[in-house]
């Protein structure tokens, strides 16, 4: 069990991990070895997560999420692979952790009758403003 906060826990049966070969510099050692570590993690039909975080989720994950709902996260910082795979189980749980935080409710306010004022003396001032921009009377 990969835990995530103290109330959600993420079974490592759910994640696959699959080794691939990373792109970018490295000599003649890129090609043979396979170093990067792709991890896919199906997260809305996940039965770990609580239905909030499933709704959160999408909008965090963005497009590392595909149209089926599980979540792709490729790591290739590394040069060995345990690192990759561990830093991509970090991220996941980074995200799942940061979907998982409710944002608090927003509670309407109404604006004081002060700022009400100072809005409507600033528009009466800037009108002014403009009124003299115009043309002169031809009196």
């Amino acid at each position: 069990m990969i835990e995530v906060t103290q109330t959600i826990a993420l079974d490592e049966g759910e994640i696959e991990i699959v080794a691939i070969r990373a792109s970018g510099p490295g000599g003649q050692n890129v090609n043979k070895v396979s170093s990067a570590v792709q991890l896919r993690f199906p997260a809305l039909a996940s039965p770990s997560l609580p239905d909030g975080v499933k709704a959160r989720l999408p909008a965090i994950a963005g497009s590392r999420m595909t149209k089926d709902g599980t979540i792709v996260i490729t790591a290739q910082v590394y040069r060995d692979q345990e690192r990759n795979r561990a830093d991509a189980i970090a991220r996941l749980v980074d995200l799942i952790r940061r979907a998982a935080y409710r944002p608090p409710p927003r509670r309407p306010t109404r604006p004081t009758l002060a700022s009400k004022r100072r809005r409507v003396e600033a528009k009466t001032r800037r009108s002014g403003i403009k009124s003299l921009r115009g043309k002169p009377d031809a009196e």
